[in-house]
């Protein structure tokens, strides 16, 4: 396929924040599950051990689809766009099932209603990356990918904060149902629900797609959405997946496999290390959760504001060295949270994880996105996915199976091992082959 990369009409920063709006509901909806699909779990009576398992809706969804709905999306033409379809299909299924999830009975329901918004989020998910993409010309992506990560980061202290908002607004933290899921919870889903529809449809209708080219015109009609040029396409971009994109899925699989450890097991080690308890039926357990969503809402604001401040320095410097400073700041974090039950200590340790966060979010795009070709956006936006969610899916077997046997059944030594994945990722950043840029051009 061929891609006329002319000049793009440059956008003013209120019409990029208005452009990456729809970010807000989209990862405010992967907070509520990072800040309390592990109680949820917890509450309706699953094991530690047994935990990661738990996850696999995440990863397993994100392998499948996104990919495909990346491919698609190169070939797609519609009054909409190419992605807007996406977006909006995406949106009002993850609505759907935010206000189902905090209702669910027993763990295979919760797990079920995960599958299905785990889905929901990742056909929305790299089509909007290949969106931002599309519309903006290579000297203002950093600005569009990097609001996309300060975007993640405030829609994340929002909804890590919303029920502990709750609780100062006069709902008793201690209210449950006949599950043990709190009040609070409930009503999280429910803005949740309402802010993933509304943001995305804001977005599309303030910053619309740009028209297909003449030349893009003519390439979809001479191969056209079908199954069969969706599965070839994702194969022959496989095939000739870039150097620096390979090398980058090792980074990855370090950092992804660390990230996935924190969300699943940072309850469980503020209970025990905070509150002295294991208990999901005691307060200090529910204690436990509203301080996680506490410190969860305070890294997830280093990141919004990390994400802005990197933007100068990756231009300047570039996105491998500032990404590889970031991880081994996360990777120290993680070990400092595993051995510590101060609170402030906890707190300084969240700068660590919130800049690695806002450059988890941002810079692995910078880097990737000088490294393809710009008519496979879509697809190569899909596989990239895949190098998060293999990461996570290795992390869930492996956990799994070494949770008692190697890890001693004890939550702090996997967090412990994700503090060394993130050191790991750090040094795999560094050995990347990211593609020469010349002075004064940004690294895109």
């Amino acid at each position: 396929m061929i891609s006329n990369q002319g000049a793009k009409p440059r956008l003013a920063l209120a019409t990029i924040l208005q452009m990456n709006l729809g970010f807000l509901g989209l990862q405010f909806s992967f907070g509520l599950q990072q800040s309390n699909m592990g109680p949820i779990y917890s509450y309706l009576g699953a094991d530690e051990g047994a935990m990661p398992l738990l996850w696999l809706a995440g990863p397993m969804t994100g392998l499948i689809i996104q990919p495909l709905i990346g491919s698609m999306s190169d070939r797609t033409r519609s009054r909409l766009g190419r992605r807007t379809p996406y977006f909006l299909i995406g949106a009002i299924l993850c609505s759907l099932c935010l206000l189902a999830m905090p209702y669910s009975r027993t763990l295979w329901m919760a797990a079920s209603l995960l599958w299905v918004l785990d889905a929901a989020n990742n056909v929305t998910m790299e089509p909007y990356r290949a969106y931002v993409s599309d519309r903006l010309g290579p000297d203002q992506r950093p600005l569009g990918f990097l609001t996309q990560s300060a975007f993640t980061g405030l829609a994340q202290t929002l909804s890590y904060l919303a029920p502990t908002l709750l609780v100062w607004w006069g709902i008793d933290q201690n209210l449950i149902d006949a599950n043990g899921i709190p009040e609070i919870t409930r009503i999280s889903f429910v803005i949740g629900a309402f802010l993933s529809i509304t943001t995305i449809v804001w977005s599309v209708w303030r910053v619309p797609e740009l028209p297909l080219t003449p030349e893009e015109d003519a390439a979809i009609s001479a191969d056209p959405l079908s199954l069969r040029s969706t599965i070839s396409g994702l194969i022959e971009a496989i095939r000739d997946m870039p150097t620096a994109m390979r090398q980058l899925a090792v980074a990855m699989l370090f950092q992804w496999f660390g990230m996935f450890c924190y969300w699943q097991y940072v309850v469980l080690v503020l209970a025990r290390n905070v509150f002295n308890t294991s208990d999901p039926a005691t307060a200090g357990f529910r204690d436990a959760s509203l301080l996680n969503g506490q410190l969860g809402a305070f890294y997830n604001a280093i990141a919004c504001v990390s994400a802005f401040a990197m933007i100068p320095l990756a231009r300047r410097f570039g996105a491998q060295p500032i990404h590889a400073a970031a991880m081994a700041g996360s990777g120290a974090a993680m070990l400092t949270i595993a051995s510590t039950g101060s609170v402030p200590l906890l707190i300084a340790a969240m700068i660590g994880i919130g800049i690695g966060w806002g450059s988890l979010m941002g810079n692995p795009y910078l880097m990737l996105a000088n490294a393809i070709p710009p008519e496979r956006t879509g697809v190569y936006m899909g596989i990239f996915n895949m190098f998060i969610v293999i990461p996570m899916m290795i992390e869930i077997l492996f956990v799994w199976l070494a949770y008692r046997p190697l890890l001693g059944g004890d939550p702090r030594h996997v967090l412990m091992l994700g503090g060394a994945m993130m050191a790991a990722a750090a040094v795999a950043t560094m050995l990347v082959r990211a593609p020469k840029v010349q002075p004064g051009v940004v690294a895109i």
